[in-house]
């Protein structure tokens, strides 16, 4: 306890002497770090096959060693060939001498007045055993697939981990999505196994969650519900196929054999959005997976056991997955998870908890932050922050303001930010500045992390030169913790990730730029939003990501998307969508703000980036992590079909919308 409150309002960081808006790790955090040297890049660049395989030696326990590193059988490829480990072990049992009786989860509920559970590292392993003796009982195995529809409570990781303990297959999904949502991807998985809750608490209401999904059990066939009692509610309940969870665990053995399972084994499947709008269902291996998770857990974050790290993502989504739960439990430290709303019962909960638990390491989203700071400055500045030592922003791309408000107001201009680049394919975060070796700049996401070979391409296949864009992709090895393969589709998973440039290059479907600053012999990249983002002006190509930087500098502006929308003469023409401040009526100040964008549109980008329509709304879709759903904008523009819209985590907004843009098309917005 001592070292922490000596590390408490130590400056981490410093500005570039020469470059303003640069900063690099100070003394104090290059001492801390696990890693301080740039030669790091050019070490793992040499041979990251075995950089991975020694890393995975270091960072994980296995039951049997490897016979081979890596396979490569384009678009295929596999890790740690022929080797066993599980999951669950690697978070829990190798823990317990040394650890036994620290926090493994810190869990603060939303109602003020109810009181945080801490589970040690005991208590969690316990808990664990206990439900997967139960999960067996019910005929639950080794690759049998069970969907979760759980909020943020303790017995969520607990199931999880007692799936992976004994080899089962989780696919969770995020609880605001609906119980149509849950049936088509327990139909598509061919999952006959629910665990759920009676409900739970958001923003000062009650969930509910098992009424709702009681009907659609029956549409599934499901033969188990799992059904966590959290909120005091009686819920329906079903003789035979729905069990209360606290009956099924509290007579359990307290020790289940982990499950010997390979590395290339499925670990679990999570669903998300494809370019079709059907949710993919991504599957992703177990140890080579684990090893990723771990390694970039400890390295990006700097984290030390002894920390205490807030996540603040949902464990329907993969930053849930990999860093709210298994990232800080596989290196032996606190996770802290909160069940409810940012804003309740006022906008500074997560300031609040930050204080209350001396939270080391935040990890967010742009959305979050942008959304935070229209609340205002005073509802951060009340709090001491002082024992945060890093920052992370995770979901979409940072905006420079944002960036700068969340570095000055919530670290206090000490913390480094590490903007991290990763998706749902990929497991793990694969780009970002490094802690200890920087540097940190607004809106840059940073290098690709050591072992992993990223680059920028043209249309052509060839690199890109510094300060250009094009695509961002991934070259062979690639990094263990990527998918492998959209679940029964295999030419969905050749046609969405290999097409682009063959079955060598796994191609992300985002823009980037490379920059002219270089770390370790790596280019800092910067993400400049999807590729199909990209409008087509009179033979123009512009990045919808630089209009909306135009604009998002407007006084009266707290967010905006812009995308194509279709146009006799130039093809496309930018349609811009708005929120503005809540003390603004964009109606009555309509025609002033109109000219206030076109005037900055024109002058940062220029003429032929000019709105030809702008839709002042209240909110826009986005998925839980952050990312504005485009494909949507552009469906109601261009009078389309807008496809599955439980992707969206405020489906909702899209009614006011189609009314905004005069949408024709086929939807009925019953959502």
């Amino acid at each position: 306890m001592g070292s922490k409150l000596e590390e408490a309002g130590k400056n981490w960081v410093e500005e570039d002497p020469e470059k303003e808006g640069v900063y690099w790790p100070s003394e104090n955090l290059k001492e801390k770090a696990w890693l301080n040297d740039p030669a790091i890049y050019e070490e793992a660049k040499k041979d990251p096959k075995s950089f991975w395989a020694e890393k995975a030696e270091e960072v994980l326990d296995w039951f049997e060693k490897w016979e081979k590193v890596e396979k490569w059988d384009p678009p295929y490829f596999s890790w740690f060939i022929e080797n066993e480990t599980n999951l669950a072990y690697n978070c829990l049992d190798r823990h317990l001498e040394e650890k036994r009786n620290k926090a493994a989860i810190i869990w603060e509920p939303e109602p003020p007045e109810e009181r945080e559970r801490i589970l040690t590292y005991q208590d969690l392993y316990r808990e664990v055993n206990k439900l997967a003796n139960a999960l067996k009982n019910l005929g639950i195995g080794k690759g049998d697939p069970v969907t979760f529809w759980m909020p943020m409570i303790p017995e969520t990781a607990i199931a999880a981990l007692a799936c992976q303990r004994i080899g089962a297959w989780h696919s969770i999904v995020y609880t605001a999505f609906s119980p149509d949502a849950v049936k088509d991807r327990m139909k598509d998985a061919g999952s006959k196994t629910l665990i759920t809750a009676d409900g739970f608490f958001r923003g000062g209401k009650t969930l509910k969650l098992k009424e709702k999904i009681d009907k659609t059990l029956e549409k599934v066939d499901a033969e188990n519900c799992i059904v966590i009692n959290r909120a005091d509610i009686d819920p329906p309940m079903k003789e035979g196929r729905d069990h209360f969870y606290k009956e099924i665990t509290e007579d359990e053995e307290t020790y289940c054999e982990p499950e010997p399972i390979g590395s290339e084994d499925t670990g679990f499947l999570l669903y998300t959005s494809g370019t079709t709008g059907k949710p993919k269902g991504i599957k992703h291996s177990c140890g080579a997976y684990a090893a990723q998770t771990a390694l970039t857990m400890k390295w990006v974050f700097d984290f030390h056991s002894q920390d205490i790290f807030f996540s603040t993502a949902d464990i329907g989504w993969i930053t849930g997955h990999s860093y709210t739960l298994y990232g800080p439990l596989l290196n032996g430290g606190t996770t802290l998870w909160y069940e409810g709303s940012p804003y309740y019962p006022e906008p500074d909960r997560w300031w609040k908890i930050v204080e209350k638990y001396g939270v080391n390491i935040l990890y967010t989203a742009p959305t979050a932050l942008r959304a935070l700071r229209q609340k205002g400055d005073e509802w951060v500045e009340k709090h001491e922050l002082n024992t945060l030592r890093v920052l992370g922003s995770v979901g979409e791309p940072i905006d420079p303001d944002t960036w700068n408000w969340f570095f000055e107001k919530v670290g206090g201009g000490r913390c480094p930010i590490v903007d991290t680049y990763w998706q749902t394919e990929t497991g793990g975060i694969l780009l970002t500045s490094l802690p200890g070796i920087g540097p940190f700049v607004p809106g840059v996401a940073g290098p690709a992390l050591p072992g992993i070979q990223y680059d920028v391409l043209d249309a052509t296949g060839k690199p890109v030169e510094p300060t250009e864009s094009g695509k961002v992709v991934q070259k062979h090895p690639f990094g263990p913790g990527m998918l492998r393969g959209i679940y029964q589709a295999p030419e969905k998973y050749r046609e969405e990730y290999w097409s682009e440039y063959g079955d060598e290059i796994y191609f992300s479907g985002d823009g980037g730029r490379k920059t002219d600053t270089e770390i370790g012999g790596q280019r800092l990249i910067e993400i400049t939003g999807r590729i199909d983002d990209v409008l087509e002006v009179s033979g123009h190509r512009l990045g919808t990501a630089e209009i909306e930087d135009a604009i998002s500098e407007l006084d009266e502006v707290v967010e905006v998307a812009v995308v194509g929308q279709p146009h006799e003469v130039k093809g496309e023409v930018p349609a811009v969508f708005i929120i503005t401040r809540p003390d603004i009526d964009p109606e009555e100040r309509r025609e002033e703000l109109e000219r206030k964008i076109v005037e900055t549109v024109r002058e940062r980008v220029g003429p032929v980036a000019t709105p030809e329509a702008a839709y002042f709304v209240s909110d826009i879709p986005r998925t839980e992590s952050g990312k504005v759903i485009r494909r949507f904008l552009k469906g109601l523009v261009r009078n389309e079909e807008l496809g599955d819209m439980t992707t969206a985590s405020n489906p909702e907004c899209l009614e006011e919308l189609a009314e905004k843009v005069n949408y024709e098309g086929p939807e009925k917005f019953d959502v």
